[in-house]
């Protein structure tokens, strides 16, 4: 089986720039290792998120993304916090 595509939008873009090195290779690492290949391990979101997954990239950050099956893409839409900083 091959593997999801990976798309970022502007916002996740945003985020990412302002990650750490360390904390940018565990993004690719988790992005190609786990959400490329299976994109419905993440937990599904439910309220304002509905149809959104997220996966845990630190304790307070969390990679939220959707999953276009029939393009086999994956959307990442945000990288760093869902908290109020």
């Amino acid at each position: 089986m091959t593997s999801y595509k990976i798309r970022f939008t502007k916002e996740a873009v945003k985020d990412v720039k302002k990650l750490t090195p360390r904390l940018r290779q565990k993004l690719k690492t988790l992005l190609l290792d786990e959400v490329a290949a299976s994109p419905y391990s993440g937990k599904k979101l439910i309220g304002d998120l509905e149809g959104f997954y997220s996966l845990r990239l630190t304790y307070k950050d969390r990679i939220i993304y959707s999953v276009d099956s029939k393009s086999r893409t994956v959307f990442i839409h945000k990288t760093r916090t869902h908290y109020g900083d």
